[in-house]
């Protein structure tokens, strides 16, 4: 007999109220309505008990073979092949089989979305970290396991640098293939998530009827859905024109990073107008902004204060400061600033006086021989010194596995 399925966590909104109806504009952009049929809303009501089978199955004989022993043989798996681990135990082999490129993957079309993205330099950034992860704080749900794991006190800085240096390695061209350090990164950040579902999950602190499980399919996709349809969309109001070609390239880059994660194969999509429907879907079981939005968005926007630079460091600092809440402004209204515990009189000023001048060079570039290439090489540099800024003199590692 079939255990039940569990009961809706107490996060997601009740069906009713997600058939808002959709403008008619935006119908006939995504051919079809916005919100969600009933089927595709009890599959993200089950998505938010559902981990990563793979990934959690791993950890479970880990720490039954000894952590010790394990994770040298994983490290070596990822970074060179199973073959290449001796007499590799069967539950490592299993996992690193499941990682051979699905027949959908063309890699000629990931590089094209990392140069692609290379090629935006500071924007792309700009719209991630004052768009998608500050906006991303306003969905109370998605904060608790950053709050439990104590994120806030062991650093918002060092987390951002993180992130960075993984998204720079994702998008590098050949980065997301099997030896590259997008690839060895990610499935590193794969194994911190399954820890750290793991341990939650056997906290009294986590509220299961209210949150489900920690670190979800829904959460997870949302996340990779973040990096692309959210980028995207914020690119072009930075004033970066996006073609179809480009936004189908970018959409495969992340489709492949996020099935590299652990994001189960029905939330990861070609197309940015489905990755518009299945955000939106992913949106509607988020809680509203309560005193955690709060906590995490002042922590992030702080975090420019801490910056390195060698020249001037205390001005630039302000700067930068500064210029990020500007940039969260031009995104987010008044009262959505208020609910992140943002300042009150923030004008969108950098938006708004870089756009012109970042749509014509954006523009031009297209079309002279020669300078599209220069673009993405410039565009990295300033990627690389913009994470240059947040790591200082420190290792620019990633996080590391508490096993």
């Amino acid at each position: 007999m079939n255990a039940p399925a569990p009961a809706a966590p107490s996060r997601a909104r009740p069906f009713e109220k997600t058939a808002t109806p959709t403008p008619a504009w935006l119908r006939r952009l995504l051919g079809r309505e916005l919100a969600p049929s009933r089927d595709e809303y009890q599959a993200a009501l089950d998505d938010l008990w559902a981990g990563d089978p793979a990934m959690d199955a791993l950890i479970d004989w880990m720490y039954q073979y000894g952590p010790a022993r394990a994770r040298p043989l994983f490290e070596t798996a990822v970074r060179q092949g199973a073959d290449a681990v001796p007499d590799c135990p069967a539950p490592l082999k299993a996992f690193m089989d499941q990682l051979a490129a699905p027949a959908w993957l063309d890699p000629a079309l990931v590089d094209e979305g990392a140069r692609f993205i290379q090629a935006t330099g500071r924007t792309a950034p700009y719209v991630l970290r004052d768009l998608a992860l500050m906006g991303g704080y306003l969905l109370s749900g998605f904060n608790q396991s950053l709050v439990l794991t104590g994120a806030l006190s062991q650093g918002t800085s060092r987390r951002v640098a993180e992130t960075g240096k993984w998204w720079i390695d994702c998008t590098e061209e050949g980065g997301l293939l099997p030896g590259g350090e997008g690839y060895r990164g990610t499935l590193h950040v794969r194994m911190v998530h399954g820890l750290v579902r793991r341990n939650l999950d056997r906290r009294a602190e986590w509220d299961h009827a209210r949150w489900g499980l920690p670190l979800n399919q829904v959460d997870m996709a949302a996340t990779y859905l973040g990096f692309c349809v959210v980028m995207l969309g914020g690119l072009r109001k930075m004033g970066i024109p996006v073609t179809a070609r480009e936004s189908r390239a970018v959409m495969h880059l992340w489709k492949y990073a996020g099935w590299l994660m652990g994001v189960d194969e029905r939330w990861l999509v070609d197309r940015e107008r489905d990755g518009m429907v299945l955000l939106h879907h992913a949106m509607m079981t988020q809680s509203r902004p309560d005193h955690t939005s709060q906590e995490l968005g002042r922590a992030l926007s702080l975090e420019p204060l801490s910056q390195h630079f060698r020249h001037f460091a205390t001005l630039r600092r302000r700067w930068a400061y500064r210029r990020h809440l500007s940039v969260t402004r031009y995104f987010l209204d008044r009262e959505k600033m208020r609910q992140l515990g943002l300042p009150d009189g923030v004008q969108p000023w950098f938006p708004l006086v870089s756009l012109a001048p970042r749509l014509v060079g954006h523009v031009t570039l297209r079309f002279v021989p020669g300078l599209r290439r220069w673009q993405q090489r410039r565009g990295r540099r300033l990627q690389n010194a913009a994470l240059g800024h947040l790591f200082g003199d420190q290792e620019r590692g990633l996080v590391r596995p508490d096993l």
